[in-house]
């Protein structure tokens, strides 16, 4: 029953996401996009300040002394700098397609500046779905938009983020991560300001559209945190893939975005590839366990 709890918050947490992406493509079409990440990261921090309470907030703020939490506040600044301005210049269903490539890239990393094994059929798997993102981006191609190349930035500096992770001490508490995380978020807004992003006074529509993105990201945060620390990490990976079909979905019906079979073939290989990554991690931690 956990498990199909875990499964239910998931699928909350990537639809979550998913129409936080759209409705971040839409704000920046009215509000420049410092002024975006600003009102994000602000809000978000405040709301993790709050949910820290007034015994957490001194652990949060000393929290940003430790190196690593540190590096990651910086990379998710970065990334989000990057992802917020693909979603700006590019389609939907392109940034979201390219943007599954991200386990991979975890993979990768972990294997080459982690020490982690990673056998030749994982590797197989990796060059597989970078195949997947140049079928998506085509460099060199009638069309190319250099701008694509932002996505690619996103998932290294967010797969460079998730390693990062792993080497965070256990005493630091999740919501001082996801505190720093959305602070470096406002930052990243802040820079854009001060060089000349100058923020306009939003309208009705985008302060709906500023309230759901906050609460969007917010609890989609909150629900993955309740299901992996209830269910089984193995039975929900998979189901983080459905974000893709959600924002091809959304990027369809709402942006009237038609991607090419190119686009989707790509999008395929990278589902294809990310999926049996996963699967023989599994079958690997199963062997480890059994021995």
């Amino acid at each position: 029953m956990s498990n199909l709890r875990g499964i239910a918050l998931v699928l909350f947490a990537m639809a979550a996401f998913s129409v936080e992406d759209a409705l971040i493509k839409a704000l920046t079409e009215s509000l420049p996009i410092g002024q975006v990440l600003m009102i994000v990261g602000v809000s978000g921090t405040l709301v993790f300040m709050i949910a820290a309470g007034d015994g957490g907030r001194a652990a949060t703020v000393r929290a940003a002394l430790v190196p690593s939490v540190l590096l990651r506040t910086l990379s998710e600044g970065v990334g989000a700098l990057t992802f917020v301005t693909a979603l700006s210049l590019l389609p939907l269903s392109t940034v979201a397609a390219v943007f599954q490539a991200t386990p991979l890239a975890v993979t990768a990393g972990a294997a080459l500046f982690m020490g982690e094994r990673v056998g030749w059929r994982r590797w197989l798997a990796v060059v597989a779905g970078f195949v997947g993102v140049l079928m998506i981006i085509r460099p060199g191609a009638e069309g190319f938009q250099a701008e694509a190349l932002l996505v690619v930035v996103t998932v290294v500096v967010i797969a460079a983020r998730d390693l990062i992770t792993r080497r965070i001490p256990p005493h630091v508490a999740s919501v001082a991560v996801s505190c720093h995380g959305f602070f470096a978020v406002a930052v990243s807004g802040a820079a854009l300001i001060a060089l000349g992003d100058r923020p306009v006074m939003p309208d009705g529509s985008a302060l709906w559209k500023i309230g759901f993105v906050v609460l969007c990201s917010t609890t989609g945060y909150y629900a993955i945190v309740a299901a992996m620390r209830m269910a089984e990490a193995s039975a929900l990976m998979p189901f983080r893939y459905a974000r893709l079909v959600l924002s091809l979905a959304i990027a369809v019906v709402v942006f009237a975005e038609h991607p090419d079979a190119m686009t989707l073939a790509g999008a395929a290989v990278i589902l294809c590839a990310a999926f049996y990554t996963y699967l023989r991690e599994r079958k690997i931690a199963l062997t480890s366990q059994a021995a």
